[in-house]
């Protein structure tokens, strides 16, 4: 792996989610129609990959993040 790559791993409940979430919002933004709010379940496992991707990223949650290591 370079260090220009960066790997997420999903469980399947996540990967269908996002697939999910990712699909519909271009479908509906194409059809010009709202988009529909995520369960909470839904929001919950997008906002943990969000967070892995900021990881992945080099980001932090916040100053105060105990997700990674102090840097």
């Amino acid at each position: 792996m370079s260090s220009d790559e960066i790997v997420l791993r999903l469980d399947r409940a996540t990967a269908e989610t996002l697939w999910t979430s990712l699909y519909s919002s271009g479908e509906h933004i194409a059809a010009g129609a709202l988009i529909p709010r995520p369960t909470r379940d839904e929001s919950e496992r997008l906002g943990a990959v969000l967070r892995d991707l900021d990881h992945g990223l080099g980001r932090r949650c916040s100053p105060y993040c105990d997700h990674l290591p102090a840097a």
